[in-house]
């Protein structure tokens, strides 16, 4: 090693780096879990802050919950000390109010002038709020979403933060493009409202507004339904995301490859015969997925 390279600022290096805050669940395939080897197999190096450790995920009938909440600031000073700073960052599920505080300050420490944030605000699901959305929770999340550059929404979670009736669909163009609108004027530039149920489609909703004279393009993606709904996809999908913006591919192209390869996994699960709680198994599959 040459004296440049051992007198290095430690996490310098010209491999791009991505946060990701997240719980970490040892069984179950889902946050931390997934968003790991998925960056990873799309080179950026993937960089965790557990918000909580749990055995399993809480859709399985008993698990270990510990709540990480008071010490993510004790972890992440350790890296305001070594003057870390990340290409991307990602959020994922935050339990309370607390978290999104502790949150919003990391990303104002930790991100330089061109990182990407991307906030996926997870508050509920088919309709139904999750039990940690309190109206606080809520609040702050709309004020976590105005700090990001890109949000991954699920069509309960626009409702929610638009004060939108929720319905179970078919969601018209429409009604689709004006929460993304309300959306957008809550700060972030892009705006991907996943899921959308569309008969035997599942869709996925892309809405940006830019340039000189602030031109809307909006646009819709739709693959087959298969199976039922299985834990940790909206993470492998924001965890994609995340990784091809920092690696500057365009929105839309890689919400399509996301799609894709989540159906994909999808497939695979069902052929293998994998219980739904146990999530996708993605790794039969990952050198499927190219950065």
């Amino acid at each position: 090693m040459n004296n440049a390279e051992s007198c290095q600022k430690p996490g310098s290096s010209r491999q791009k780096k991505a946060a990701v805050i997240n719980d970490l669940s040892g069984f179950g395939r889902c946050a931390l879990t997934v968003a790991i080897p998925v960056i990873s197999r799309l080179k950026v190096q993937c960089c965790p802050v557990p918000t909580a450790v749990l055995s399993n995920h809480t859709a399985y009938p008993t698990y270990y919950f510990d709540d990480y909440t008071d010490r993510m600031e004790d972890y992440t000073d350790q890296w305001r000390k070594l003057g870390l700073t990340f290409d991307g960052i990602g959020t994922g599920f935050l339990g309370s109010g607390r978290q999104i505080q502790i949150v919003r300050n990391f990303i104002r420490d930790f991100a330089a002038e061109n990182t990407v944030v991307v906030v996926d605000p997870v508050m509920g699901d088919n309709g139904k709020v999750y039990a940690a959305c309190t109206e606080e929770l809520c609040g702050e999340m709309k004020g976590l979403v105005s700090l990001a550059r890109i949000i991954t929404p699920n069509v309960t979670e626009s409702c929610i933060l638009t004060g939108t009736p929720y319905h179970e669909g078919p969601w018209k163009e429409g009604e689709l493009l004006s929460m993304a609108r309300d959306l957008w004027d809550m700060g972030p530039e892009k705006v991907v409202i996943t899921g959308v149920p569309s008969g035997c489609y599942i869709g996925n909703f892309c809405y940006e507004k830019g340039g000189g004279k602030g031109e809307e393009t909006w646009s819709i993606g739709r693959t087959k339904r298969k199976g039922q709904t299985r834990c940790g996809t909206g993470d492998i999908f924001s965890a994609i995301i995340l990784a091809d913006a920092v690696n500057g591919v365009p929105l839309e192209k890689s919400v399509k490859k996301a799609a894709r390869f989540i159906k994909d996994c999808v497939e695979e699960s069902i052929k293998m015969e994998v219980p739904l709680t146990d999530g996708v198994c993605f790794e039969e599959i990952l050198d499927r997925l190219r950065p």
